[in-house]
């Protein structure tokens, strides 16, 4: 008769039973991922590849120009909040590849659900770096590991806006990024991005596929009627421009179990405000909306 899973016999023992460990077991401490994932689902080789394959799209297509870059730190969390725009937003991975190249620092992006829900663009998005859009998700990444997290607080309104409604800000929710930002302790700091709203317009969008689907809108784009099927997924190479504007900290104690409404939203509109007069400053010096 064999003995039991994890037992042998030992000669030194005069036959007795002595415990083994099992050679896939690790040993106590011992890191047993197999990979470089995180608990998030991110991956560094992912994003060295993904920077490394969107690398001439930043450069030479975009030809993204910064402003303000030394405003986020390098060390420590913060709240990224930037303005949205585009049938398929450009500015998330514009950010992201960004700071990651000019300070070295990842950035999670803060995201809907919906898109972990799509097969494969669900986990190329999660090892690219984001994560599903929930307080507790965020004030983790902020307050417990110190890290960027980047939100965008107009989500689809933004992104479904017609090209006629071009760089006009929308309502940024209830102000939860700034409830979240309070209870972190961490500072909110706003982008703008300027050109995200010309790399994809939408013209027009079909309400009754948008329900068949699921979504919150089917797009017509610009590119869709110039390039046909091609339009799909190709943005027009419109010149971007990001400006980081000066942090934003609130004189309240962290980890409290809530803040006054009023002073929350007070503070969302503040820094919505602040963004739509950064936008109009850029549109105002802009020349081309090719060149800049």
């Amino acid at each position: 008769m064999s003995p039991p899973a994890g037992l042998t016999e030992h000669p030194a023992h005069g036959g007795a039973l002595v415990p083994l460990r099992r050679p896939e077991e690790p040993s106590h401490g011992q890191d047993v991922r197999r990979s470089d994932v995180d608990e998030w689902g991110r991956s560094e080789s992912s994003r060295r590849l993904a920077r490394r394959i969107y690398g001439p799209l930043y450069r030479r297509w975009f030809r993204v120009e910064w402003e303000g870059l030394e405003k986020i730190p390098r060390d420590g969390g913060a709240l990224l909040v930037a303005n949205h725009a585009g049938a398929i937003p450009a500015d998330a991975p514009i950010i992201m590849h960004g700071i990651e190249e000019e300070l070295g620092r990842p950035v999670y992006g803060l995201a809907d659900y919906l898109f972990r829900s799509f097969p494969v663009v669900g986990t190329l998005w999660s090892r690219a770096g984001g994560v599903p859009a929930h307080p507790d998700n965020a004030y983790r990444l902020l307050h417990d590991q110190k890290q960027l997290a980047l939100v965008f607080p107009e989500g689809t309104k933004g992104t479904g806006k017609a090209y006629s409604e071009r760089y006009r800000l929308r309502r940024f929710g209830r102000g939860g990024f700034v409830e979240i930002a309070m209870r972190a302790g961490v500072p909110v700091i706003p982008i703008t991005v300027m050109g995200s709203e010309e790399v994809m317009p939408i013209l027009a969008k079909s309400a009754p596929l948008a329900r068949l689907l699921g979504v919150p809108y089917v797009p017509v784009t610009a590119n869709m009627l110039l390039l046909g099927p091609l339009g799909v997924l190709t943005y027009f190479p419109a010149k971007v421009k990001v400006r980081v504007l000066d942090p934003v900290s609130f004189d309240v104690a962290p980890d409290q179990e809530r803040y006054p409404r009023s002073r929350v939203f007070e503070e969302a509109e503040g820094i919505r405000q602040k963004m739509q007069l950064s936008l109009y400053d850029m549109l105002r010096k802009r020349r081309s909306v090719w060149f800049g």
